[in-house]
């Protein structure tokens, strides 16, 4: 073993605790039994665990992407509210094999990223097992939080940004391909999805919201069974979008559908809304009668699966 826990907890709390001190709503931070914070609004609360050879792989990405990774699964999860992400807590299980480095990279990944979207981590858990396991809990406010069932017929249908770059990605990964400049969106949006705050937060105007990573066509069907109403997709609408053309050439380079990555693909923090001129990409629009029912769509995408 490389390290023992005091060491490990000394180094971690160091690099959270810095924004602790920073947030005057941070009562009670890292280093007691459980974290004291106040809020005034609803709270929202989430939680997402990571798995090493499940959720992530070392040879593919550095600490600092996986726990960045990690991090962007659980604040994708409170914008999807319309709520904005206040505090982390993350429970974190090594194997004792790790070197120092790695474990203070992982932990400053967290910690950069939350930061972005003005969240701090508050506390969490360290203990030991075969292979390493993230879990971070996420707590967020709203004053007017927004869920899956408020669709109206006559609403458009949003997406925050183009889906697919983090499938292929992973594809670009999985198949072992040479990596090259037109893989570098993918790679980075598989290895290290970016959230941009101004964007999420825009949509706090939408009668229905979710987070689509667990690919467009599952959460759209479980947005409009929520809403009990029927969304129309329309798959033209899609490819006008900015950086389709770009991902289209990835996909016939990786040697898949373009729409396996756009329609099914999995791990995309981009948001799904319904509503009236919200900001992103307007691909289709809610009707009276249920289910779902893409346009022009040729075949069943592949579904996306986790690596094994």
């Amino acid at each position: 073993m490389n390290f023992n826990e005091g060491l490990v907890i000394s180094e971690i709390t160091s690099i959270f605790s810095q924004s602790n001190k920073s947030n005057p709503q941070v009562i009670v931070g890292i280093g007691d039994d459980a974290a004291v914070v106040t809020t005034d609004q609803h709270s929202v609360i989430t939680t997402d665990m990571a798995i090493e050879n499940i959720h992530f792989k070392r040879q593919w990405s550095t600490a600092y992407e996986i726990g960045s990774k990690v991090t962007v699964a659980n604040l994708a999860d409170i914008y999807a509210m319309g709520a904005d992400p206040r505090y982390l807590v993350v429970a974190l299980t090594l194997t004792g094999n790790e070197e120092l480095s790695w474990i203070k990279q992982l932990a400053q990944g967290i910690a950069d990223t939350a930061a972005k979207s003005g969240a701090v981590v508050v506390g969490g858990d360290l203990s030991r097992a075969e292979q390493i396991m993230i879990s971070i809990s996420a707590i967020g406010s709203s004053r007017l939080h927004i869920t899956r069932s408020g669709a109206r017929i006559g609403d458009s249908i949003y997406v925050s940004a183009l889906p697919g770059w983090s499938r292929a990605g992973y594809e670009v990964l999985s198949r072992n391909l040479t990596e090259s400049k037109v893989f570098d969106r993918a790679l980075t949006q598989f290895k290290c999805p970016e959230l941009v705050p101004t964007l999420m937060r825009s949509f706090k105007s939408a009668h229905s919201l979710c987070d689509i990573s667990d690919s467009f066509l599952e959460q759209a069907e479980q947005l409009s069974q929520a809403s009990q109403v029927r969304f129309e997709i329309d798959t033209k609408m899609f490819e006008k979008a900015e950086g389709f053309a770009d991902l289209a050439s990835v996909a016939h380079a990786i040697g898949c559908d373009v729409w396996d990555l756009v329609l099914a693909g999995g791990e995309d923090h981009v948001l799904l809304a319904t509503g009236i001129n919200l900001p992103g990409i307007c691909i289709g629009r809610v009707l009276e009668g249920s289910g779902l029912n893409v346009l022009d769509m040729k075949k069943a995408p592949d579904p996306w699966r986790h690596f094994n």
